[in-house]
């Protein structure tokens, strides 16, 4: 099993800058592939960002690609998510996700976060 805690949510204005973390615990963190994940009230999870095991690899959504980044730190076991210039639309409740059992960008993965909420007005 896995527990992941995200944090670091809350209010920007556009423009601004929000930083999100997931602590994780519970079976080897650096063996999987961490996710990013966000819901809008009224739409499906939409795939964020994620980075592999060995965080050698990233791959964006393209609505947050250059304004977003995902890093991770294994010996912490965290990952984070850092979100600049954000835009009204950015507003979600952000997740972050463990294992994909699929593809990448499918919100197929084993392991989830409570969420947390983020709110950017104009």
């Amino acid at each position: 099993q896995v527990q992941l805690v995200e944090s670091g949510g809350g209010s920007a204005q556009a423009g601004g800058s929000l930083r999100l973390s997931c602590a994780a615990s519970g079976r080897t963190f650096s063996s999987y592939a961490m996710g990013w994940f966000r819901q809008a009230p009224g739409k499906e999870r939409e795939f964020v960002a994620v980075i592999t095991w060995s965080g050698g690899n990233t791959l964006y959504a393209e609505s947050v690609k250059g304004r977003f980044t995902i890093s991770r730190d294994d010996a912490k076991s965290t990952v984070s998510l850092q979100m600049n210039s954000l835009k009204p639309e950015d507003t979600a409740v952000y997740y972050c996700a463990a294992e994909a059992r699929g593809r990448y960008y499918d919100p197929s993965y084993a392991y989830w976060g409570q969420g947390t909420q983020v709110t950017v007005s104009s």
